[in-house]
């Protein structure tokens, strides 16, 4: 990823995690985080993963929200950051954290079982 690009991900994270907190008012997003941001090298797409926290339902209602408010979302990052054409916006759960939760846990149990 050049440098160009990643400047834009870091940016576009930044004004999500506002725009999110901030001025989507939909009730069915709980507690957001955005995560990381993968931007295209030609800057048509772009992927935002995001962290939910609450059950599966909450976490499905929160990216059905998400989805719902993508063109909102985009128009307000279109006017906080000047692109010629601002990318399309995917979101996308982000596993990572639950999966470093699992592996701490097992790694956990095997410690305590080697005792």
């Amino acid at each position: 990823m050049s440098k160009r690009v990643n400047r834009i991900a870091e940016q576009m994270k930044k004004e999500l995690g506002e725009i999110i907190i901030q001025k989507v008012k939909d009730p069915r997003i709980g507690f957001v985080t955005v995560t990381d941001v993968e931007v295209t090298g030609d800057l048509q797409n772009a992927i935002i993963f995001i962290s939910v926290l609450g059950s599966d339902k909450e976490k499905e209602e929160t990216l059905k929200g998400l989805n719902k408010a993508k063109g909102f979302i985009r128009t307000e990052v279109g006017s906080r950051i000047r692109f010629r054409k601002v990318p399309e916006i995917d979101f996308e759960f982000d596993e990572s954290i639950e999966y470093g939760n699992r592996i701490e846990t097992l790694l956990t149990r095997v410690n305590n079982e080697n005792e």
